[in-house]
């Protein structure tokens, strides 16, 4: 009897010798994030860490995240530092993360400029990169699978819309404004490829430096080219410059599209006024443009109520985008059966496609790229005194005719 029970208890030993014992789980999930308190990036770098940090003390409220690798819920630290909108300081900070913070994992600054330092660190360092909003399209390659796009498609689709737009209405007399930096660059090469194929060519074309801050030389220029629609492609201090130097030129345009009033629409208020802003078109995102059969996370009300309520803070799109990195994380956690990075990504490949969150359809291709959104074209419309987004393409989910050509101003 003592031999077959010895016999036994070597059959159940041999496996667990096996199988080692265990992982002890951790007593944080350790996630590294930048933010820029100062300089040209942080009127949106700044809302967008407040989304991401409110989503941290979200589920710590909660007990944390319940982390399948686990099976319990761990708390969420969240380590992160200023880099005062500069990429040199970026990637000394994100280097820091890495090596002497040990994160699980990064969460990437606001946009290209200040992303870009980060992609190539996680890559060395084989650590997932949760990209929010840094959208150029030469972050994600077939050989990288250490990055994640979770908030905006990548830039080099955004003007999709916007092209057929312009075909759909005939005109052709089109001027194209655009900073030369990676996200405002593939934007005006998409736009120009999409319109060289309807047989339409810019009758302006020219590129600027992300720090431009004058633009009544070129506005004078453009309107020499007796151009009918604008398109200014650049980050939140050029649409303001460009906006704000129109105004002064006293010169008028059927048409004119700038980015960020459809992300940062308080800003562009305060800064450039309600009436320079009316009729003006740009690509509406969440709060202005409303999702609706979201299955994961709460809704767009439910989130504006709580966050308004417990921060003092407005909504805008930044802070969904934080708060919908934080999501996406948060189901990477509930689905990977580890923290190892590759795991992780494999985890978002299986709900891929299949979760749709106040900030739209979360879905990504083999490179991480976003594929689930795209960005409709709006336009600032008065409706009863005041200043309204309106959906005005594609056709089947406007929400009001497009004013063109736009009324001008009166004084």
């Amino acid at each position: 009897m003592m031999k077959h029970i010895a016999s036994f208890l070597l059959v159940l030993f041999i496996p667990a010798l096996a199988l080692g014992t265990p992982a002890k789980a951790p007593g944080a999930i350790r996630i590294g994030a930048l933010y820029a308190s100062s300089g040209p990036f942080a009127s949106s770098s700044l809302p967008q860490y407040h989304g991401l940090q409110f989503w941290v003390n979200q589920v710590n409220k909660s007990g944390g995240v319940l982390v399948k690798a686990y099976g319990k819920r761990i708390p969420i630290k969240l380590i992160a530092y200023d880099n005062q909108s500069k990429t040199s300081l970026a990637g000394t900070l994100y280097s820091q993360l890495l090596t002497r913070d040990k994160v699980n994992m990064l969460v990437a600054d606001f946009g290209s400029v200040l992303t870009s330092v980060a992609v190539p660190l996680a890559r060395v360092h084989r650590t997932l990169l949760f990209d929010v909003t840094g959208t150029s399209a030469r972050f994600f390659t077939p050989g990288n699978p250490y990055i994640v796009l979770t908030s905006l498609p990548t830039s080099g689709i955004w003007p999709t819309t916007l092209a057929n737009f312009l075909i759909h209405r005939k005109i052709r007399r089109i001027a194209l404004l655009y900073s030369t930096n990676d996200f405002d660059d593939s934007q005006a090469k998409t736009l120009r490829r999409k319109l060289k194929a309807a047989g339409i060519t810019p009758v302006y074309d020219h590129g600027v430096p992300s720090n431009t801050s004058s633009y009544a030389v070129l506005i004078h220029g453009i309107a020499a080219r007796r151009a009918e629609a604008v398109i200014e492609l650049g980050y939140p201090n050029n649409d303001i410059a460009f906006l704000q130097d129109l105004k002064a030129s006293g010169v008028h345009f059927n048409l004119v599209f700038t980015v960020f009033p459809g992300q940062l629409l308080s800003l562009m208020k305060k800064n450039v006024g309600d009436k320079v802003l009316t009729w003006t078109y740009t690509y509406p995102t969440p709060p202005l443009l409303k999702h609706r059969r979201i299955n994961y996370g709460p809704t767009l009300a439910d989130f504006i109520s709580s966050y308004t309520r417990d921060t003092r803070r407005e909504v805008n799109f930044l802070t969904i985008a934080g708060y919908n990195a934080g999501l996406i994380i948060q189901k990477t956690l509930e689905t990977s059966a580890s923290l190892k990075p590759l795991a992780m990504r494999r985890a978002i490949g299986k709900f891929s496609g299949r979760i749709k969150t106040l900030n739209g359809l979360f879905k990504v291709n083999t490179e991480g790229a976003q594929i689930g959104e795209t960005l409709p074209v709006g336009q600032l419309q008065r409706v009863n005194g005041k200043l309204r987004m309106e959906v005005v393409y594609p056709l089947k989910v406007k929400t009001a005719e497009a004013r063109y050509p736009a009324p001008r101003p009166t004084h």
